[in-house]
């Protein structure tokens, strides 16, 4: 039994769930999301939670059930309070800046680098060189930083480039010069 999935998702007061089959469309103060779920999970609203329950007991279908509660938990919490990540930008010259849908990253390369933000994802940049996204979808949000960080990696030697603000990088000795 997926422990993830017995557990319910409350929804709170301004969420407004509609489902029709397997899709589910849910809609806040924030925006509106919509996603097909896996036929083999059945999404019920029941006392103001939403309910997932399995159609089948193969392994398959339990970890669909856990995937598709969290999925939807992560819809309700994004229409209702929204999610941000932030990513630190690291190194001698290195900038951001952000104008319209653009986020324009001077990170060592011989030219500014521009990325074309997604629609539903919104950016910031602040003085010290850190880059706040913020959106209602969770896995766009994700995906986003993830690309952005794919730029420039943070490298191991000095820690130059861009990095997520809790990540640790395991920093390497350099050559040890000079010995005989």
């Amino acid at each position: 039994m997926s422990r993830i999935g017995k557990q319910p998702i409350p929804v709170p007061n301004g969420v407004k769930v509609e489902i029709q089959g397997t899709s589910i469309k849910i809609s806040g103060s924030k925006g509106v999301l919509e996603r097909s779920v896996r036929p083999e999970i059945e999404i019920k609203m029941e006392d103001n939670h939403l309910v997932c329950t399995p159609k089948g007991t193969s392994k398959r279908v339990m970890a669909f059930w856990g995937m598709t509660r969290s999925l939807v938990s992560n819809m309700v919490t994004g229409v209702n309070q929204g999610f941000s990540k932030k990513l630190m930008v690291e190194g001698v010259g290195y900038r951001a800046s952000v104008a319209d849908r653009t986020l324009s990253l001077n990170v060592g390369y011989s030219s500014a680098v521009d990325y074309v933000l997604p629609e539903g994802v919104s950016a910031t940049v602040d003085k010290d060189n850190s880059i706040t996204l913020q959106g209602i979808d969770k896995e766009l949000i994700g995906l986003t930083a993830a690309q952005i960080r794919g730029i420039r990696k943070p490298e191991p030697y000095k820690g130059k480039g861009i990095r997520y603000e809790n990540e640790h990088i395991v920093r390497k000795i350099g050559k040890a010069g000079g010995k005989k």
